[in-house]
């Protein structure tokens, strides 16, 4: 055993004795519970003649020895682990965190240099991330800075509430600009405002909720108002699927006036859109008040608007957009 504590391959039949060997560097997602890999993972791991981990903390560990593969733990260098091959030995190495970079740089120098023989190298991901398996991520840095951050750990809700109304709009600018990596980039701020603002929840005295049970929230939503997905329903053109979404969002609500829920702190073409979609679902007959003043006027032309299914603040955008573009070819 040499100083870094990996013992080299013992004496070889002289037949097997210059057969190069496999080097099977065996990747596993930290995003994954330990344990969980894949099925080629565990045929590679149980024929091979040692696996080696340089972490011994490493979480897959523990699910492997209860599997009854031995684990050395040490970290070889590459011309060591080359010798550890020799003679047809196949040598598994459990990649740490970082993903072994000093020893696959060194095999690539070995192999560049052309001196010997190599043995043949495989990359085997073990367990690949679920989709969505990056938001773990991001609940994780969420926590940190929380902690740690001096500007992030006194915010509050009411403090963070400017924010989300800012990053809502940039988004809905990326959306009408048509910038693909702007509206990347606008969606990942506004998620950012809500695992934030789970964040500081977690911290309430009195009511603490968190990121999980803001994301269980929605799920059961979305499952209760999708029945022709979820349950026994049918639903086969989008005003079905939207009846669908308006019934059981009132039995829900048990709301005594259509007005309920509505904010009225939106945009105000916005808000009167809102309003009159409301009530022409509802089917009732609500006379526009009469009044004097381009309020009144605008009130007309939103209810208007939401009648032929135009959305009048993205149509007033757009017309703000037309003469933004006029004025700048005036001025250029």
């Amino acid at each position: 055993m040499n100083a870094t504590g990996f013992e080299p391959a013992p004496d070889q039949d002289p037949d097997t004795a210059s057969a190069p060997g496999r080097i099977v560097l065996l990747t596993t997602s930290h995003r994954v519970a330990p344990g969980l890999l894949s099925w080629p993972a565990w045929q590679a791991l149980h024929a091979a003649d040692r696996v080696l981990c340089a972490d011994g903390a490493h979480p897959q560990l523990p699910y492997l020895r209860e599997a009854g593969i031995e684990v050395d733990e040490t970290s070889p260098t590459a011309e060591e682990l080359v010798g550890a091959c020799e003679g047809g030995h196949t040598v598994v190495v459990v990649a740490t965190g970082e993903g072994e970079p000093a020893l696959t740089d060194g095999l690539a120098r070995l192999a560049g240099s052309g001196r010997i023989q190599m043995p043949e190298l495989e990359l085997l991901p073990a367990s690949y991330d679920l989709p969505g398996a990056r938001l773990l991520d991001l609940v994780q840095v969420m926590d940190r800075i929380r902690t740690e951050c001096p500007w992030s750990s006194q915010q509050t809700h009411e403090g963070l509430a400017k924010y989300g109304i800012e990053e809502a709009y940039e988004l809905v600018e990326a959306i009408e600009e048509g910038d693909r990596d702007e509206l990347r980039e606008e969606l990942g701020d506004v998620l950012l405002q809500v695992v934030f603002h789970s964040r500081i929840a977690e911290e309430d005295p009195d009511t603490p909720f968190s990121v999980d049970d803001v994301a269980g929230g929605i799920v059961a939503k979305l499952i209760h108002r999708h029945p022709h997905v979820f349950g026994d329903e049918t639903a086969s053109t989008p005003e079905e699927v939207k009846a669908h979404w308006l019934r059981t969002k009132a039995i829900e609500k048990q709301r005594s006036s259509v007005t309920e829920g509505i904010p009225l702190g939106q945009p105000g073409l916005a808000l009167a859109a809102k309003l009159a979609s409301r009530v022409r679902m509802a089917g009732l007959e609500v006379p526009l008040p009469q009044g004097e003043g381009i309020g009144y006027e605008l009130l007309v032309l939103a209810a208007r608007a939401e009648a032929e299914g135009v959305d009048p603040e993205a149509a007033l955008r757009a017309a703000a957009r037309a003469y933004r573009d006029a004025i700048r070819d005036v001025e250029g």
